[in-house]
Parts: C-alpha cells; structure tokens; sequence
C-alpha cells in the first residue's frame, strides 16, 4: 500500500510553518489518540502515520530531503531506516520521542515516557463491612479501625541524584540521519524526582510503616450486597508527599433470622394458633422500617400471603420501594392437655369442624402468581 503525502496527513501545505505543522500533528494526535479510541485499530493506524509525518516535517533537514526526493528521501517505502516508524514504533516510543508535544508529561495511559515528574498516588486499599438490612435501607455511618501504610515519623527525602528532581532521564540514540535525544522517565526514583534520605527503624525503603488508622464510613441509604464505596485519600500513603491512595469499602448484606430478601421485597413467616386463625387476630411483626401491626382475619387459612405495600427495600432504578409479604402458617400443637384433647375431641364428632374447602381457596399456583402481579 503506498504511503499519503506527509502534509497531506497532517492538513497543512507545504509553506506551512514550523508551529502550524506542530498544532497540526497536536489535533490529529488528539483525535487518534488510542485512549480515546479505545479497540479502533483505523484511529490507532492514523495516529502512527500522523507521528511519522511529523517525525520529517518537524526536523528541517529531513523535511528538505522529503520535499526535493519524496518518501524515498527518508527512507524510502520502508520508512525510517527500512523499519517504518509507523510500524516499527510502538507507543511508548512515540509518546517518548514527542512528549513535548502533550505539554510535556503527556496524557492517557501512554504519558509516562513523555517525562516530567510524575505525582505519585499511594496504592488503594480494600475491606469488607456486614450491614443488616435495616443499616442497608436507612443507612448509617460505621468507625473502623484499618492497617495501612503511612509516612513513618521521621522520614525525609532528598532530590533524586540521578535526575537532579526532574523525574526524567535524557538519552541519545544515533540514528542515519544523526544523534536524536529523547526523554524517559528516571530509573532511580521512578519519575518522582526524591529518593529517601533517612529511614526510620522498622519503616521500609519508601520511609512508610505499617500502622492503624480509625476511620469513619458513611454508608448511604439502600445500599446493597456486593456494592463497592470509594472514600478518597483513607488508602495508603504515597512516599515523599504523593497523594494517598483510596479505601474501597466492598459491602455484604448480614443473613436476617426472619426476615428474607428477594430483590426489593421482603419475605417473614407468620405462626399463629388455630384459634387465631379462626377467630382473627392482630400481631405486631418487625419490619425494616420499625414495628407494624396488622390484623389477621377471622377463618384465615394456613399458607395465606399478606402484602405490606412499600414496606421493602428502596429501589436502586426507581424512586419507588419495594413490599413486604407476610406468609401465614397455622401452627398445629404437638401436645395437647386433657381439656383441648376433649374439646378436639367433641368438635370432631359433632361434625362442626371438618375439612369443607369452599372452592374459593387458592391453590399454591395461584399464590406464586399473585406475589408476581
């Protein structure tokens, strides 16, 4: 595939100055700049050929030979000493070789060989925290106590010998067409620009020490299991005044004795007598929200559902708030005194108190159905 003319790449003509062809490349980086096209290998392609374009147009020496002998002036089709820069280069090199052009400590994940001293952030920290579903539903703010890593009391840097506090390293590499200099991040201080100077005992290399820290967590209304909170800065310490890291707070819900989720609704068994189901009666049952009582009809059947309407979990999509179903079950004694056993016994062969379903009952189908409508 033939190579597009240089200037034709970059959008400019041939009379172009010297910064015009430097904003040029500048926009066309930009615009293809793989973190902002992120899987498109055309952009990634276009980046290449803007870098090579402005690797000749920007040096006067090689843009006289490309002017006067075309592509073949500069090393012919194969590019830069029959390697391409395009595709000899990878992107380190080309955020190396042009970090001046990104203001100097470049952008995007391909900045560090662009140079500058780089602001360190200390690494991120990560615990777990139970809630039960009353903290999960009106939240609440929790105080732990957290191991981390911090600047050890005592502990003083000194400028980085090898880069003189620059954070970057010069290099020079001969090339065919002469010495070319380019910028990589120090060796030494790994782009910080200090390197310890006295370490305290027990602190390590980076003057930090393991010590524990009380910190308070405000967990928000209607969180849920497996949910991750950021609080910044409550991470680890950064050596030699670097930004801290940050604390992620992985929540996990606490199994409810009696009271089960399923989505944004909750779910509670109920026992009551045979004389409460016949009679009606009204109970007081625990909820997220407090204590509610609720009434129990007269000839209540084992197995009946009964919806609290709003009385679940906020909903994370919706302003709206899911419901509570209480599940009815008639307890049957196991053991009887003589006086309810002689009374079991009468109803039963007065015939008063027999089995007759209605017909009206709801089988088990039914009930599914209705926690579903």
């Amino acid at each position: 595939m033939s190579k597009r003319d240089y200037y034709e790449v970059l959008e400019v003509s041939k009379s172009a100055s010297a910064d015009e062809i430097k904003k040029a490349y500048r926009k066309m980086a930009i615009k293809y700049h793989p973190d902002k096209n992120p899987g498109d290998k055309e952009a990634e392609e276009k980046f290449k050929e803007a870098a090579e374009a402005y690797e000749v147009l920007s040096d006067d020496n090689k843009k006289a030979r490309y002017d006067q002998y075309g592509h073949a002036g500069v090393g012919g089709a194969g590019g830069f000493g029959g390697g391409g820069f395009g595709g000899g280069m990878n992107m380190e090199d080309i955020f190396s070789q042009f970090g001046d052009i990104f203001g100097g400590g470049g952008f995007g994940g391909f900045g560090g060989g662009g140079g500058g001293r780089q602001q360190v952030k200390g690494s991120n920290l990560r615990i777990r925290i139970k809630l039960n579903l009353e903290e999960m539903v009106n939240g609440t703010q929790k105080t732990l106590k957290v191991k981390k890593m911090k600047m050890a009391e005592g502990a003083t840097s000194k400028t980085c010998p090898t880069c003189n506090g620059s954070g970057v390293q010069m290099k020079v590499m001969n090339t065919m067409f002469g010495q070319m200099q380019t910028q990589t991040t120090c060796g030494t201080c790994q782009g910080i620009g200090k390197v310890a100077d006295k370490i305290p005992t027990g602190a390590n290399a980076q003057g930090l020490i393991k010590d524990e820290e009380e910190i308070s967590i405000n967990i928000p209304a209607g969180a849920r299991d497996g949910i991750q909170l950021n609080v910044r800065g409550k991470g680890n310490d950064a050596p030699f005044g670097g930004v801290p890291g940050d604390l992620l707070v992985i929540v996990e819900e606490e199994v409810d004795k009696t009271i089960k989720r399923e989505g944004d609704n909750l779910h509670q068994e109920l026992y009551i007598s045979f004389a409460e189901a016949a009679l009606g009666t009204k109970k007081e049952i625990p909820t997220v929200g407090g204590k509610v009582k609720i009434t129990v009809d007269a000839g209540t059947q084992s197995g009946k559902i009964l919806r609290l309407a709003g009385k679940g979990l906020p909903s994370i999509d919706s302003y709206g708030k899911g419901d509570m179903f209480i599940h009815i079950n008639v307890w049957t004694p196991q053991t009887l005194n003589k006086e309810q056993k002689e009374f079991f016994e009468k109803q039963m062969s007065s015939g008063d108190m027999v089995a007759e379903p209605s017909g009206k009952e709801k089988t088990f189908f039914d009930k599914v159905k209705d926690l579903f409508n």
